[in-house]
C-alpha cells in the first residue's frame, strides 16, 4: 500500500507560450498581420504627405496671386513735391522689365500724380524691340499732350538704339561724359549650317506649304530673294527710327553722314553732335532741373513672387518667342 508521500505529485502549473506547440498556419497569421500593419501605417503616412503637398502648392498659387496682385496696385506714395523716376534698364522686350507694358504703367501713373513735378527716365539699356520701344515713344508723346509736366531722359553707362528710340520722346537728354549713345540702326543676325551639315554627311529635310515659309532658315541655302526681301523691311524700319529721331530731337540734331550708320559715341561727343543737350546725372537734374530733390521710384519692378510665377511655367511662351528667328532688333 502506497503511503499518501509517495502520490505522483499534479502538476498545475501553467504552461509557457513558448512550450506551447504551433503550426505554419500560426506563422503565416503574425506575418500577415505584421504586413498589414506595415500596409496600413505606410498608406497613413502617404497620405499625410499628399496632404502635405497639396497644401503647400495651395499656399504657393495663392501667395503667386496675392504678390502679383499687390504689385500690380502698388503705387508709389506721394511725399510731397518730388521728382518721379522711371528705370529703363536691360533689353527692351516683351518678357523684360524694361518692356512696354511695364514702362507705359509707370509712365501714366506719374504722370497722373498731381505731387510728381517731372518725369526722369534713368536709362541704361542696349537698346532691343523696335515695337516695345516704339509703344514707349508714342506714350510719352500722348501723355506729354495731356498733362503739362516734362520728362527728362537721363543716360547712365548705355543708351543705345532701342534705348535711344525711347530717349528721343523726352524733352531732354542728360548722359555722362563716358556714356554710350547712339547706334541707330536695325539688325536681323542669325547663323548659317549648310556647309557644317555637307561635312558631317547631314541633310536637310523642310517641308513648307508656301514658298517663302522656310525663310531664313539656318539650315537651307540663302535665297537672294529673300535676302533682299528681309533687307527692304530692316531698311524700313530703319527709315522710321530715323523719323522719330529726327522728329525728337528736331533742331538740336547736328547730322552727318554717320548720325544714322549704326555708329555710337561717347556721352561728350553725343553733346556735340546734338545726340544729347547736356552732361548730368539723375541727382544734378532733380535738383538743379526739376528742382525738386526728392526722387520717388514709380518703375514696375518685378517681384520674387512673379519670378516664381515664371518658373513655374506662368511664362512658358517666352522661349518660343525668342527663338522666332528672324526678328528685327534695335541693337
Amino acid at each position: 500500500m502506497n503511503s499518501p508521500d509517495d502520490r505522483p505529485l499534479e502538476d498545475n502549473s501553467p504552461v509557457r507560450p513558448e512550450a506551447r506547440a504551433t503550426t505554419p498556419n500560426d506563422g503565416w497569421n503574425s506575418l500577415a498581420e505584421q504586413f498589414a500593419r506595415d500596409y496600413l501605417k505606410d498608406r497613413r503616412s502617404e497620405r499625410r504627405w499628399r496632404l502635405f503637398y497639396r497644401f503647400c502648392w495651395l499656399a504657393l498659387f495663392v501667395a503667386i496671386v496675392w504678390g502679383i496682385y499687390a504689385q500690380r496696385n502698388h503705387v508709389a506714395a506721394p511725399a510731397g513735391p518730388h521728382t518721379a523716376l522711371i528705370e529703363v534698364r536691360g533689353e527692351i522686350d516683351s518678357g523684360s522689365e524694361a518692356s512696354a507694358e511695364n514702362l507705359v504703367a509707370a509712365l501714366k501713373s506719374a504722370f497722373e500724380e498731381n505731387e510728381a513735378k517731372a518725369i526722369v527716365m534713368r536709362i541704361n539699356s542696349p537698346g532691343g524691340s523696335p515695337v516695345q520701344a516704339g509703344i514707349v515713344n508714342d506714350e510719352i508723346l500722348r501723355l506729354k499732350a495731356l498733362h503739362p509736366k516734362k520728362v527728362y531722359a537721363v543716360v547712365e553707362d548705355t543708351c543705345a538704339s532701342g534705348a535711344y528710340y525711347i530717349a528721343v520722346a523726352a524733352d531732354e537728354i542728360y548722359a555722362d561724359k563716358a556714356s554710350i549713345v547712339g547706334s541707330i540702326g536695325v539688325l536681323m543676325d542669325g547663323f548659317g549650317f549648310v556647309g557644317t551639315m555637307e561635312k558631317l554627311g547631314v541633310e536637310r529635310r523642310l517641308l513648307t506649304a508656301g514658298d517663302n515659309k522656310g525663310m531664313l532658315d539656318p539650315f537651307s541655302p540663302q535665297s537672294e530673294k529673300q535676302n533682299a526681301y528681309a533687307q527692304a523691311m530692316i531698311d524700313q524700319v530703319h527709315q522710321q527710327f530715323i523719323a522719330v529721331v529726327k522728329q525728337g530731337r528736331g533742331k538740336r540734331l547736328k547730322e552727318t553722314p554717320e548720325t544714322f550708320s549704326g555708329l555710337f559715341w561717347n556721352g561728350q561727343q553725343a553733346v556735340e553732335i546734338g545726340l544729347v543737350d547736356h552732361l548730368g546725372n539723375l541727382d544734378y537734374v532733380a535738383r538743379e532741373v526739376v528742382q525738386a530733390e526728392n526722387v520717388i521710384d514709380y518703375t514696375n519692378k518685378e517681384n520674387v513672387v512673379e519670378r516664381l510665377a515664371k518658373r513655374f511655367g506662368a511664362s512658358i511662351g517666352v522661349g518660343a518667342v525668342t527663338a522666332l528667328k528672324g526678328s528685327a532688333t534695335l541693337r
